[in-house]
């Protein structure tokens, strides 16, 4: 993926997170969260820093971070994973 399709679908994720009302917060690395509302608000705040790793050319981290937040949706139960799959393609450029 581009930068440009990273920041994409960051954009993607912050529209979802706003739209569902899920306000944005940083949990400590060293706790266990268990529910799954402090997940979803964790890869809410996690967005920011994302785009941050963009500017500073930190790819491996951002796709890290992507997988991570994917996962959580994927496993709240928000997105298949052929819609996540689908989110990271490239844009088509209409030569196929």
């Amino acid at each position: 993926m581009t930068p440009d399709k990273h920041r994409q679908v960051i954009a993607k994720y912050r529209r979802f997170f706003e739209e569902s009302g899920i306000e944005p917060v940083e949990v400590p690395h060293d706790d266990f969260v268990t529910d799954e509302d402090t997940s979803l608000a964790h890869c809410h705040g996690m967005l920011d820093q994302m785009e941050a790793f963009i500017e500073e050319g930190r790819m491996d981290k951002v796709n890290r971070w992507l997988g991570f937040i994917q996962g959580v949706l994927w496993r709240s139960g928000y997105y298949s994973l052929e819609e996540l799959k689908d989110t990271n393609r490239p844009e088509s450029d209409g030569t196929e």
